[in-house]
């Protein structure tokens, strides 16, 4: 029988030293690495003196490297995959790789390790019983919408650029909704800003941020799921060429949301 297998490795986010002794052990042992980039990913080997056989998976090459690295499993080899930063797949490439190896019967293995979802979460001093990651912030208005509206904690991704207009967007629905700003997690300007979507939106706006933010959202007060449910209809009526106002009269009359609220929403 094949002893082949995928060994799925979380990296530092940012301080090298938080990679694992198991982690470091894998990379050692395994027959090839593959990684998202793979001059980031010789930094980290070289940190720590080891040797290993790279090559490259990212998002534009997955299905093609996919199906070559399961081969490779398939006739013995042990595959270990990293991302650039924290756990594969969690917004980074490898879901294909992960996929098609449980499609082929191959063993796959995951170690435990840096992510900053959960950095952001703890960091962020809200409640963490319930929670839910939600990738990068959606662009969509309705979408958005929707993800202000949920009934637990959000964690998000966001780009430096984008920042203040999200938290402009979250304050139209709710200035008093506890927010964190978590920027450069475990690196040396390692900072989480805490306070409302209203005090946020206002202190980013004036300032822009510089690198890597993670956004976590407290959960939505009740009744906010019926608002985003009343803009993903209106939205969808708008999409299908109603025009705005009368639509959003309609749906007001249907949900009970203020039209004006709903006209706002949507052009934010």
């Amino acid at each position: 029988m094949s002893t082949g297998r995928l060994v799925v490795c979380p990296t530092p986010i940012g301080n090298l030293e938080d990679v694992t002794l198991r982690v470091l052990a894998a990379l050692r042992e395994a027959d090839v690495v593959a990684c998202e980039d793979t001059r980031r990913t010789r930094v980290l080997l070289d940190r720590y003196g080891v040797s290993a056989t790279l090559v490259s998976y990212h998002e534009h090459n997955e299905r093609q490297r996919a199906a070559e690295l399961v081969e490779r499993m398939r006739e013995g080899a042990v595959v270990a995959l990293v991302s650039d930063a924290g756990m594969p797949l969690v917004s980074d490439p490898g879901y294909v790789l992960v996929e098609a190896c449980v499609a082929a019967g191959l063993a796959v293995e995951v170690l435990p390790g840096p992510s900053a979802a959960l950095a952001a979460l703890v960091a962020s001093a809200l409640p963490a019983d319930r929670w839910r990651f939600a990738g990068f912030v959606p662009r969509k208005a309705s979408d958005r919408a929707a993800l202000w509206a949920a009934p637990e904690t959000v964690v998000a991704f966001e780009s430096p650029k984008r920042l203040a207009a999200t938290l402009a967007s979250l304050a139209a629905v709710d200035p008093q909704r506890p927010v964190a700003v978590c920027r450069e997690l475990t690196k040396v300007h390692e900072e989480v800003v805490r306070g409302t979507a209203g005090e946020l939106a206002e202190r980013y706006a004036a300032e822009a941020p510089r690198g890597e933010i993670v956004l976590v959202v407290g959960a939505a007060p009740e009744g906010a799921a019926d608002r985003a449910r009343a803009l993903d209809a209106l939205s969808r009526l708008v999409e299908a060429g109603a025009r705005v106002r009368p639509a959003a009269a309609v749906v007001a009359e249907l949900t009970g949301v203020p039209a004006n609220e709903l006209y706002r929403a949507l052009q934010d």
